[in-house]
């Protein structure tokens, strides 16, 4: 059994095949900077040995993530100059964000405070999004003259469409977990008392299920979103083929005949 890493700005932890990264830097209300985004790309390279077949984020404290670190060092920030903001952002945040999409496993992501700039980007980019009732999503970006950025420019108006995301982007206006719920932006919101029982037992449901098929459901999904039909029905035999030949996907067929509940190994 592969050993468990360790890292300073988050918390990384796997059980019962669920693993969890807590983003932890509570007294920053989480907020993201380079280094946190490394360690989050590095802990997913962990994920396959230690036997993840589901990942739940959240974070520490009485937030999400607050977006981009803009305090201490601004020239190793996602701010302080435009050349400079390129290289940390395809560095940086933007490796972690594609390692996240690319996993062969699903993703529930568990809003806690606020979810802001690049934290909005990254708080929405799991397969299911759980949303407190305290939660917000702020694309903060034109309040301080910046542009979105952490895939939220492609993300939001396939999420809620174009004048909505343009309201979230352009106006920099706080969308509350309700609201975004309401929007379908997110899963569902619920009580900030149960918000971590309701995505573990998500991801409890999820490491349970086919880990195959979810995973290659889910890149089935975010290639579709830019594919033309015929594209997407041959990626979809494609995937069925993958799927059909796990032994997981034998072992839903034999539970069918024989009238039980299925045992899937994530195999």
């Amino acid at each position: 059994m592969t050993d468990l890493p360790s890292f300073d700005t988050i918390k990384f932890d796997v059980a019962d095949n669920i693993a969890t990264i807590t983003l932890n830097r509570p007294d920053r209300l989480n907020s993201m900077p380079p280094a946190m985004a490394d360690e989050i790309r590095a802990a997913f390279d962990y994920l396959p040995a230690l036997g993840a077949r589901a990942l739940l984020i959240t974070g520490e404290g009485r937030g999400f993530c607050s977006g981009a670190d803009l305090g201490g060092d601004r020239a190793s920030s996602a701010v302080g100059g435009g050349v400079n903001s390129r290289r940390v952002l395809r560095n940086h945040y933007n490796p972690m964000l594609l390692s996240l999409a690319n996993l062969d496993i699903p993703v529930v992501v568990a809003v806690n405070g606020p979810a802001a700039g690049v934290g909005c980007s990254f708080g929405l980019s799991g397969d299911f999004t759980i949303a407190g009732k305290s939660a917000y999503f702020l694309q903060a970006f034109v309040n301080i003259g910046l542009v979105p950025d952490g895939g939220s420019s492609w993300l939001l108006p396939r999420l809620i469409g174009l004048p909505r995301a343009a309201q979230m982007m352009m106006l920099g206006e706080k969308i509350s977990g309700e609201q975004a719920a309401e929007w379908g932006l997110v899963y569902k919101c619920v009580d900030d008392a149960v918000l971590l029982d309701e995505a573990r037992a998500l991801a409890a449901r999820l490491a349970n299920g086919p880990t195959v098929a979810l995973g290659t459901m889910r890149k089935i999904l975010r290639q579709g979103l830019s594919q033309s039909y015929a594209d997407t029905l041959d990626t979809e035999a494609q995937g069925q083929f993958i799927a059909g030949n796990s032994a997981d996907a034998a072992e839903g067929v034999l539970a069918f005949q024989e009238k039980r509940k299925t045992a899937f190994q994530g195999k």
